[in-house]
C-alpha cells in the first residue's frame, strides 16, 4: 500500500545511496525534468552527507495532492526541498525492500549520462547561440562600418556642396561686380571720367591702390612697378610682380627682384587694339586670388574698351565740332538791322553737327536771317548741314523768297537725302520796310518782341520738316517789327528738355525775353548771353544750341 508520506532513518552510506536511488526513481517516474531531477539530487547528496558526518540523519518524504514533493532532513541543520511533478508521485512505505546497492549505483550513473547528455545538449545549443552571437556581432561591425562609411561620404559631400556653393557665390560675386563696374566704365565717353572711376570701383576690396600709366603721358610709371608696368604696355601681356611667382592665370611672372615691394603687384594692359596704358594694383592681402585675377583681367580688357570708345568719341565729336563752327556765318553789318549769335555744343553725347545759323543780304539789299537744325548728329549732319546751307544761299542768290527757298530745299533732300530730314526758319530783312516775311519747315516757332517789351509766339502754321517724303509748298507770312523790335530764331536745343516738353521751354523762352531791358537789347550780344543764362540753369543740354537774335534799328 502507498503512503503519501513516509520517514527513512539514514544510519550508513548504503542507506543513503538506496534513498537517493530511490528519489530518483520516485521523481523520474513523477516525469520530473532531469535539470531539476539533477540539481536536486546533487543538494539531496550532499545533505546526506552531511548528515552522515554527524551520526545520521531521518528523511521524510511527502507527497502533496496538487502533485508536488517535499523531501526533508533533520538534523544539525535541517533541509527541505519541494519539487513541482507533472505527474502523481507514490512514496513507498518505509518498511518495502529498499534498492540493492549495486543498483543504486548503477541508477546514479544513469542520472549522471542523463545529465551529460543534457549538458552535451546545452553546449550543443550555447555554441550555436554563441557562433550566431558572434556573427550577429560580425553583422553588427559591419553594419557600423557601413554606417560610419557613410556618414564620412555624408560629410564629404556636405564639404563639397559648401565648397560648391561658396564657389558659386564667390563667381556670383565677381560677374555682378564685373557687370556693374563694365556698365560704369560704358556710361561714360569722357576718357579722363573713366581713368578717374576705376580706383572707385576698384578699391579696397580688389586693391590696396590703383595707378594708370597712359602710354603717350610724359612721365614713367614710379619707380617700384614701372618695370612691370612697362613690361605690360611693350609686350601687351598682364605682368605679375612680387617676390615670389604667383602662377597667376593668363598672366606672365616677373623674375623675383628686390626691387619689387612685398606687396605684390599687376599690370595689366589697357586698350582694344593697342596699348593706351597699364592699370597696376596692389594686391588688397598677400596674394591675388586666380578667380578675382580673371574677373580683373576682363575689367582691364572692357576698359580698355570703354577708353578706345571715349577716345574715338572725343575726336569725332572734335572733328565734327571743328567743322560745325566753320561753317557758321560771321554775321553781316547792315543799317536798320543788329544781329548776334550764339552756338553752343551739347556738354555730353555726340549730339553736335547738326544745327546751324546764317545771315546775308540778297542782291536787292535785304537781308535773310536763317536757322536751321539737321536730324542725326555727328560728322555726317555736319556735313549734310553744309550742304544745305550752301544750296540755300544759292536759291537766295536767284532772288527767291523764304517760301520759295524752303520748297526748293525740301525738293532737294527728297531727292538726294531720302532718309535725312531738317528743320529751317527763314525770315527776310527789307531796307525800309517795317514787316519781316517769315516762312518755317517744321521748326520751333521764333519769338518777337516789340519796342514796349510785348512778347508774342509766331506760331502760324510752320510746315512739314524738309524732307519728308511728300510734295509740298510753303507758305510767308508777314509780321510788323518797328523800330526797336527784336526777333529771336533758335533751334529745339535751347527749349526742349528730357524732363519737360518743348512747349514749356518755349513759353520760358518767351518770358526770358520779356524780362529784357531796353538798355540790355541796345547791346545785342549781351542780350544774346542774358537769355542764354535762364534757359541753361543747370548747364547740361543733350543738343548743340543755335540762338540767332535780330534787331531792327531806326534806318
Amino acid at each position: 500500500m502507498t503512503a503519501d508520506s513516509e520517514n527513512w532513518t539514514i544510519a550508513s552510506a548504503a542507506d543513503a545511496a538506496r534513498a537517493r536511488a530511490l528519489l530518483a526513481r520516485l521523481t523520474a517516474d513523477a516525469g520530473v525534468p532531469a535539470l531539476d531531477r539533477a540539481r536536486f539530487l546533487t543538494a539531496l547528496g550532499a545533505r546526506l552527507r552531511g548528515g552522515l558526518a554527524a551520526g545520521g540523519t531521518d528523511l521524510a518524504v511527502t507527497a502533496g495532492a496538487g502533485g508536488e514533493l517535499r523531501v526533508e532532513l533533520g538534523g544539525p541543520e535541517p533541509w527541505q526541498h519541494t519539487l513541482v511533478c507533472p505527474s502523481p508521485a507514490s512514496v513507498p512505505p518505509a518498511g518495502a525492500d529498499g534498492v540493492p546497492l549495486a543498483e543504486a549505483l548503477l541508477d546514479a550513473d544513469r542520472d549522471a549520462a542523463v545529465l551529460l547528455a543534457s549538458l552535451t545538449e546545452t553546449e550543443e545549443l550555447l555554441r550555436f547561440h554563441r557562433e550566431e552571437l558572434h556573427q550577429t556581432n560580425q553583422g553588427v561591425l559591419a553594419l557600423h562600418a557601413e554606417l560610419e562609411a557613410a556618414a564620412l561620404a555624408q560629410r564629404e559631400l556636405l564639404d563639397a556642396e559648401r565648397a560648391a556653393r561658396a564657389e558659386a557665390e564667390n563667381a556670383r560675386r565677381l560677374l555682378t561686380f564685373l557687370a556693374d563696374a563694365s556698365a560704369a566704365l560704358n556710361a561714360s565717353l569722357d576718357h579722363e571720367d573713366i581713368l578717374r572711376r576705376l580706383p572707385r570701383l576698384l578699391v579696397p576690396e580688389y586693391a590696396r591702390h590703383v595707378d594708370v600709366w597712359l602710354v603717350d603721358e610724359e612721365q614713367t610709371p614710379p619707380g617700384e612697378r614701372a618695370a612691370a608696368a612697362v613690361t605690360a604696355a611693350r609686350t601687351g601681356r598682364p605682368q605679375h610682380a612680387g617676390p615670389h611667382p604667383a602662377g597667376l592665370p593668363g598672366v606672365d611672372d616677373l623674375p623675383a627682384s628686390a626691387l619689387f615691394p612685398d606687396r605684390p603687384l599687376l599690370c595689366l594692359p589697357l586698350g582694344a587694339r593697342t596699348v593706351r596704358g597699364v592699370l597696376t594694383l596692389a594686391a588688397p592681402g598677400d596674394r591675388f586670388a586666380p578667380d578675382t585675377t580673371v574677373m580683373l583681367l576682363e575689367l582691364a580688357r572692357r576698359a580698355g574698351i570703354a577708353l578706345d570708345n571715349a577716345r574715338r568719341y572725343e575726336q569725332h565729336r572734335d572733328v565734327a565740332e571743328e567743322l560745325q563752327r566753320a561753317q557758321l556765318t560771321e554775321l553781316p553789318a547792315t543799317p536798320g538791322l543788329a544781329l548776334a549769335a550764339r552756338y553752343l555744343p551739347a556738354t555730353h553725347g555726340l549730339n553736335i553737327g547738326g544745327d546751324w545759323y546764317d545771315a546775308f543780304s540778297q542782291p536787292d539789299g535785304s537781308v535773310l536771317a536763317v536757322i536751321g537744325d539737321v536730324t542725326g548728329h555727328g560728322l555726317r549732319a555736319a556735313v549734310i548741314m553744309g550742304q544745305l546751307r550752301t544750296a540755300l544761299r544759292a536759291y537766295a542768290v536767284e532772288g527767291n523768297g523764304p517760301a520759295r527757298i524752303l520748297t526748293l530745299l525740301h525738293r532737294m533732300l527728297r531727292h538726294q537725302q531720302p532718309e535725312l530730314y531738317a528743320t529751317c526758319a527763314i525770315a527776310r530783312f527789307t531796307p525800309g520796310e517795317p514787316d519781316v516775311v517769315w516762312a518755317a519747315a517744321g521748326h520751333p516757332p521764333a519769338i518777337a518782341r516789340g519796342p514796349g517789351g510785348e512778347v508774342r509766339v509766331l506760331d502760324a502754321k510752320p510746315g512739314i520738316m524738309l524732307g519728308v517724303p511728300v510734295p509740298y509748298e510753303y507758305e510767308e507770312h508777314a509780321l510788323e517789327l518797328p523800330a526797336g523790335s527784336t526777333l529771336a530764331l533758335y533751334t529745339d536745343g535751347l527749349v526742349e528738355r528730357r524732363s519737360a516738353g518743348i512747349d514749356a521751354g518755349i513759353d520760358r523762352l518767351a518770358r526770358a525775353m520779356g524780362t529784357l531791358h531796353a538798355a540790355d537789347l541796345s547791346d545785342l550780344d549781351a542780350a544774346a548771353d542774358a537769355l542764354l543764362k535762364p534757359m541753361l540753369h543747370d548747364s547740361e543740354h543733350d543738343d548743340d544750341i543755335c540762338l540767332l537774335l535780330c534787331r531792327t534799328t531806326p534806318g
